[in-house]
């Protein structure tokens, strides 16, 4: 990128050990001012409404620096804008500056195909026209997509009800743009999604987008947290299948009293285990030193890991996971059957995928307390490990999803596409 925003910081996207004669530092990080004081970030709903609102400004005015100080000279530097589908303003900047636009899914499709159907849901009395429940009646678009309750569209999974319907308003206001843009992209696979597809033709799967496992262990860049790769040497050390892998993503809140019901339930499932815990994401958790301790005999508890490298290692036996989409994918990818723990947003959608229609997984239930307790835990790692046929489906999967991401695969030939778009 030739010039930053001015009010921007400018770092390199690759680490400089990954920088070679081969490949320069060619993309680089650009940040850009979401309007807000610190403090503000903290009040639920002001950044996603300042990323609506303010982002799109922002965008407009570092590609005019960029090429100068009018559209035209802009277009000529920028050829296009590849931007989160979420964000549907930035594809009317690229369409106002005669620049192409490519709208990116992060998530799975079957997200996207709930947004395109809200004005149906509507008309059908599933909910409102502000998202709101009418029915517990369940959803299913297709036969190969998820089936959802209203109760667990991703909007009203935010639980505070002026985030619900801020969400809910940003998605319909999204629909247009995002059928407008030149492309839309998706990081899903079409045989993990065949209804989802074929609903919404125009969305092209170009995933899984995994990061390449044939380099060395510590070079892997575009982490948030240092990973903790001694956790792999442990892993060599176990029994094949023997590991339950733990972790949560990067923005779960657990409270103390669910820590604990975890990791007693971790202890009376009676196998070796590799835990991510962040102390910052338990909350109330002063002292939670006290009872990891206690059962990190059994297994290695850890800060952070690299997951995809661990999903891969033939000591893991399932994956009990929150379900956002890269985990469910890199968990797929890999083989690995799951234990579903859905907090917020599309990760109910993805666990009904999982255990739905892939049956590649169990879910976790809570109690009358809304907790899922040691004994659940217990019980379900029993009924997942116990049947082969899990880890049958999962592997089956795991040699479609990498197929697709193979030469001539469906997913390849559409990133290759793409691709040679972008060249031209």
């Amino acid at each position: 990128m030739a010039k930053p925003h001015r009010s921007s910081t400018t770092v390199s996207s690759i680490p400089l050990l990954l920088l070679s004669s081969a490949l320069d530092d060619s993309i680089n990080l650009v940040s850009v001012s979401d309007g807000l004081e610190s403090g503000e970030r903290h009040i639920p709903g002001k950044l996603m409404e300042a990323l609506r609102r303010v982002m799109p400004l922002k965008i407009e005015e570092l590609i005019r620096e960029i090429g100068g100080c009018s559209p035209s000279s802009a277009a000529d530097k920028v050829s296009c804008i590849v931007y989160d589908q979420s964000l549907g303003r930035i594809q009317q900047v690229a369409e106002r500056m005669g620049i192409g636009s490519v709208a990116f899914v992060p998530a799975a499709a079957a997200l996207l195909v709930l947004g395109f159907n809200i004005p149906k849901l509507i008309q059908d009395g599933i909910i409102d026209n502000q998202g709101s429940p009418l029915t517990d009646k369940t959803v299913q678009f297709a036969p190969t997509m998820p089936i959802m309750s209203p109760s667990d569209f991703v909007w009203h999974r935010l639980k505070i009800a002026s985030l619900q319907k801020l969400l809910f308003h940003i998605m319909t206001e999204n629909n247009g743009p995002t059928k407008s843009a030149d492309w839309l992209i998706c990081n899903s696979v079409l045989d993990l999604e065949p209804g989802a597809f074929t609903m919404a033709p125009q969305i092209l799967p170009i995933g899984p987008l995994l990061a390449i496992n044939n380099r060395p262990a510590h070079s892997a860049g575009g982490h948030f947290w240092q990973q903790e790769y001694e956790c792999l040497e442990w892993l060599d050390r176990q029994p094949a299948c023997s590991v339950i892998y733990v972790a949560f993503g990067s923005s779960v809140m657990l409270k103390k009293a669910q820590v604990e019901e975890l990791a007693l339930g971790l202890e009376l499932t009676n196998r070796p285990f590799l835990w991510v815990v962040r102390p910052e994401a338990i909350d109330g958790a002063d002292d939670w030193e006290g009872f990891l301790e206690r059962v990190e005999g059994g297994g290695r508890i850890i800060g952070w890991a690299p997951q995809q490298r661990v999903l891969d290692h033939p000591s893991t036996a399932c994956f009990i996971s929150h379900c956002g989409w890269n985990s469910t994918l890199e968990s797929v990818s890999s083989g690995v059957p799951m234990l579903c723990w859905p907090y917020f947003a599309d990760q109910f959608i993805n666990q009904s995928y999982v255990c739905d229609i892939w049956k590649v997984g169990l879910r976790l239930e809570e109690d009358d307390n809304g907790m899922v307790a040691s004994e659940e835990i217990k019980r379900k790692m029993d009924g997942l490990l116990g049947d082969g046929a899990f880890r049958e489906r999962a592997l089956r999967l795991k040699g479609k999803v990498r197929s697709s991401a193979s030469e001539g695969g469906h997913s390849h030939e559409n990133l290759t596409n793409f691709i040679n778009w972008i060249k031209k």
